[in-house]
């Protein structure tokens, strides 16, 4: 506490990402991030952005990324919003388009830098339960709001929607904007942007952190008919104009038009993580049904905040969450073959 924070300060409940830890012979399978580097190609475009003349502001409206996402996406430039990192597209979001006088809907077990933004910018927020199955259901978003933010696939749990129901659910609030993020689609899920050219209120929000193996360059984008986007930019260019450096625009155009190296990883990615469901399943852990990165899964004999304990002592690093109705689940990455080989050595010391 301090005498010269404005107010608000003291109110926000800031998020907790995950854990960075510096521990030797570490398997760090807790943050998402992929087990794979990036492409050759996107690596190449960095080092040649980095040498050239960086006393230059980069293009603003990053126009070259942008048109590279829609092309890969079949939409026009202009539906496209590229900022630092997805949580920054969500932010200006959560500024731009989700504060109504009704609340704003999102699950109660999601994505939790909602309610942060939520706190941030003064936002009336409503937790909706997931089901007993940890699925939405969008019945329960048949209420007064004045939006709706929903990931898909959901996380932690891993769990996605099909595309049907996320068009029933944009289909049924016409009048309030309908955010999906997808983090983790490219997993398994079905993309809402095919339904965008039909949906004036859908927003689709996806980062190049997790399937493209850029976490550390920080870029996210956002989908949407142009008022949308508009409403976007406005917030961004109150904010900062210049948010994607020019190594950051180079790699991720690079990245986002290599297909060859996108499909290889993310198949190594879905087989692995196949693997590892069935032998959690074989030393008795129930297994959400994951289209992530990821798996949710939890031992009826063993609460999860000590195996997460356990496992670190046996550097293997995977996340906790402490709330209510999650609080025996560990959310754990897909590693490569080796590390999730040595997660289940150690899971097998302990059990």
């Amino acid at each position: 506490m301090s005498k010269f924070w404005s107010p608000i300060v003291s109110e926000l409940k800031p998020y907790v990402p995950g854990e960075q830890p510096r521990i030797a012979n570490l398997v760090k399978l807790n943050t998402n991030e992929s087990p794979y580097g990036p492409s050759e190609k996107a690596l190449e475009a960095i080092r040649a952005a980095a040498s050239e003349d960086m006393r230059l502001y980069p293009d603003p409206v990053a126009q070259g990324l942008r048109q590279a996402i829609a092309e890969r996406y079949g939409v026009s430039a202009n539906e496209v919003f590229v900022g630092n990192g997805s949580d920054e597209v969500l932010a200006h979001t959560f500024a731009a388009l989700l504060k109504h006088d009704p609340p704003l809907l999102f699950p109660d077990i999601s994505y939790s830098f909602y309610p942060t933004y939520a706190g941030l910018f003064g936002i009336e927020a409503v937790e909706v339960p997931l089901n007993d199955a940890f699925r939405i259901d969008i019945a329960d978003y048949r209420r007064p709001a004045g939006a709706i933010i929903l990931p898909n696939p959901n996380a932690p749990t891993g769990i996605g929607m099909p595309l049907a129901e996320i068009e029933r659910l944009v289909a049924e609030h016409p009048e309030q904007p309908v955010v999906i993020d997808e983090a983790y689609v490219d997993f398994g899920g079905e993309s809402a942007v095919a339904l965008v050219p039909k949906y004036e209120n859908l927003l689709v929000v996806q980062t190049f952190s997790k399937s493209r193996a850029l976490a550390g360059l920080r870029v996210g984008f956002a989908i949407g008919q142009r008022p949308l986007v508009d409403a976007l930019e406005r917030v961004k260019d109150s904010f900062n104009s210049y948010p994607l450096g020019r190594a950051a625009q180079a790699g991720a155009i690079a990245a986002i038009r290599d297909e060859v190296w996108f499909d290889e990883t993310r198949g190594k990615i879905i087989a692995t993580r196949a693997e590892l469901i069935r032998e959690l399943e074989e030393r008795g852990f129930e297994v959400l049904p994951s289209q992530a990165n990821f798996v949710f899964a939890r031992h009826p004999d063993h609460a999860g905040r000590t195996l997460a304990a356990k496992l670190r002592e046996r550097a293997v690093i995977v996340r906790h969450f402490a709330k209510p109705r999650i609080e025996d689940f560990l959310r754990i990455t897909i590693g490569t073959d080796a590390e999730c080989a040595r997660l289940i050595a150690a899971l097998d010391e302990i059990l």
